[in-house]
């Protein structure tokens, strides 16, 4: 018993209550409460006054700053944080680049060398660098390594070509390995990116129907009516093909069929009657968008992710839906229609048709000696648009390559086309390899869905430049890192001896 308490009177003042009240919003909840936004809002007003008399530049380079160095400082704290903010950025990069001219892109390179900052200033204490020693782990390190050596390339004719291309191809893929580090005893980290990357797909899907039938900003159609030959990608069939926030439509197109298939395999592996009837609604969104990208190589990557999942996980229920499916796409196939979307869809089954296909063969033949003859290629960036811009006067700059895979046969040699092939195949194999050996249901669909994820966009590499493009770029590094980090929580490998090893 406190004796003190039979000298007092029971009761506080107003003024004893309303400091301990404050001792407990200020002390014990540190502001992480209703006072705590308050005054951060009522903090924003004096501050918005100040912005507002100033000069717009210096205004909008103090928001930044304001903004930017939290931000940063949480980045170099929290490296699951970071990965979830690159992705958001490679989608502010691409949609602002309609609206701005400014150069958006460094953010992004920013954000990986905060990042991995923080992890070099990690393993000062901490000396564990496990997460570089999976097979994948290496052979991303060996394709990285081959790419930085590319300015050495005796005949690459710029080396400012090289600089600008090999962020894309290369340097990017840090990622993967920032994402490999901050996600391997993380799985909370894991669920959310998986998560926030179904919600980034999803809203470009829904961006997308709204560019068809509500239609597009005034600023986005005279991003694309400034360049002719834009104008032309975008305009065909007496349509407007749709590309969301994505640079082009093409990259929509892949992005929203890989996003569907991965809704379906989900739904298929393990998924609550709720979050099936949510991921069902999401997937025929991404189809429904899809068709209207106008893009051949999408739609036919549906079909063939759709058997590269059925035959991975044998499912008789799934074969079956399968093969009706199958059936009533020959059907639509063959349908004859007068609507260029349903042409279009039609055209990319029968390639035999396809002119476009026929004079990207055709190109692809005359590169051959080329290639057969320079084993390290003629340098990063001598294709393309760098190409075009660092070295025009150049025959490779005008060559329209097309595919990933002849990009890398042009640029980085038969050697760099067999290490460009190796990497796809280490990615699939170490998705395939995980998907069979877990046992966590849920586990083994992310397992499932990303691993056609990935073959999806290895198929899509023989047309396009499918991974190149943000946000596939970095959706693609973190899946990457998934892949090597999520069995580390499956029940099959916390009881493994050496799962870093498997």
């Amino acid at each position: 018993m406190n004796h003190g308490d039979l000298f007092s009177s029971g009761k506080s003042t107003f003024f004893e209550r309303a400091k301990s009240w404050l001792g407990d919003q200020l002390v014990a909840q540190k502001l992480n409460n209703p006072l705590g936004l308050m005054l951060l809002l009522l903090a924003t007003l004096p501050l918005s006054y100040v912005l507002s008399k100033l000069d717009l530049k210096i205004s909008f380079v103090l928001f930044l700053a304001l903004v930017g160095v939290p931000l940063v400082i949480f980045c170099l704290i929290n490296i699951a944080f970071a990965l979830g903010l690159m992705l958001m950025v490679a989608v502010l990069v691409v949609f602002g680049a309609k609206y701005t001219y400014a150069p958006l892109g460094t953010l992004l390179d920013l954000l990986i060398l905060v990042s991995a900052v923080g992890i070099l200033l990690r393993q000062i204490t901490e000396r564990d660098w496990s997460f570089l020693k999976h097979p994948l782990s290496l052979m991303i390190a060996v394709w990285l390594y081959y790419n930085i050596l590319q300015v050495l390339n005796p005949w690459a004719e710029s080396k400012m070509a090289w600089l600008y291309t090999v962020r894309s191809v290369a340097i990017q893929q840090v990622v993967f390995f920032i994402g490999a580090y901050a996600l391997r005893h993380n799985k909370a980290g894991i669920m959310a990116l998986v998560k926030l990357i179904i919600g980034v797909c999803f809203f470009g899907a829904l961006y997308g129907l709204k560019q068809q039938y509500v239609g597009f900003s005034a600023q986005e159609l005279s991003w694309i009516m400034s360049d002719p030959q834009r104008f032309e990608l975008y305009y065909q069939w007496g349509l407007m093909r749709i590309p969301s926030y994505c640079y082009d439509p093409t990259t929509f197109g892949i992005l929203m069929a890989c996003f569907a298939v991965f809704c379906v395999s989900l739904m298929v592996g393990y998924a609550s009657k709720k979050h099936r009837i949510l991921l069902g609604i999401m997937a025929i969104c991404a189809l429904w968008v899809m068709a209207f990208t106008g893009t051949r190589t999408a739609f036919a990557l549906v079909p063939v992710g759709g058997i590269f999942f059925a035959g991975m996980i044998l499912n008789k229920r799934v074969l079956l839906i399968g093969a009706v499916f199958a059936v009533l796409g020959a059907g639509f196939v063959l349908k004859s229609s007068s609507s260029g979307v349903i042409y279009r869809i039609q055209s990319a089954f029968k390639p035999t048709k396809d002119d476009s296909m026929n004079v990207r063969l055709s190109n692809q033949k005359k590169i051959q000696p080329f290639i057969q003859s320079h084993p390290f290629g003629a340098g990063l960036g001598s294709c393309g648009v760098w190409g075009r811009r660092f070295n025009p006067d150049s025959e490779l700059a005008k060559f329209p390559h097309d595919s990933s895979f002849v990009r890398m046969a042009v640029e980085l040699g038969w050697i760099g086309l067999l290490l460009y092939a190796l990497l796809h195949f280490f990615v699939l194999r170490t998705g395939l390899y995980y998907f069979i050996r877990c046992r966590d249901p849920l586990i083994k669909a992310i397992y499932a869905g990303i691993t056609t994820w990935c073959f999806m966009l290895a198929v899509a590499c023989y047309a396009q430049e499918a991974i190149l493009q943000q946000p596939m770029n970095v959706i693609y590094n973190i899946f990457l890192a998934v892949l090597v980090t999520l069995k580390n929580f499956d029940p099959a490998f916390r009881q493994s001896p050496a799962p870093d090893q498997q």
